[in-house]
């Protein structure tokens, strides 16, 4: 539906292909906003009723080790998130105040920017 909306706003916006207009980017996203509202809705539901459907329908051992090995699965992501998201972003750090493999404007750098891009979120949805 987005690739859709882009290629109607490129047929209708005069100056969008030479770079003299601006895109309407607010349909667009709203778009994928709603649509990642949708797709949430099954896994939320999956989350809520998940533990009531096995305490109820296997009995409360089942349940426990439902939930210790949620816990502990969620524990391990959650360092994984926390060091992989430091790491990429000490290594952006390293190469921009240190000058590491060539400094600003390399390859490398440009990549570690990509890099601290993913590791940001990864830190702020681990804790």
């Amino acid at each position: 539906a987005i690739i859709i909306e882009v290629r109607r706003q490129f047929a209708q916006i005069e100056g969008l292909r030479e770079g003299t207009a601006q895109a309407d980017s607010d349909k667009c996203v709203a778009m994928a906003t709603q649509s990642s509202i949708e797709e949430m809705i099954l896994p939320g539901v999956y989350a809520v009723l998940s533990p009531l459907i096995i305490g109820l329908l296997i009995g409360p051992k089942c349940l426990a080790g439902m939930l210790g090995g949620a816990i502990t699965s969620g524990m391990m992501l959650a360092i994984m998130f926390s060091n992989a998201g430091g790491a990429w972003d000490n290594a952006k750090k390293y190469i921009e105040i240190e000058g590491a493999a060539g400094g600003k404007g390399t390859t490398t750098h440009k990549a570690c920017v990509v890099g601290d891009t993913v590791g940001d979120p990864f830190k702020d949805t681990s804790g």
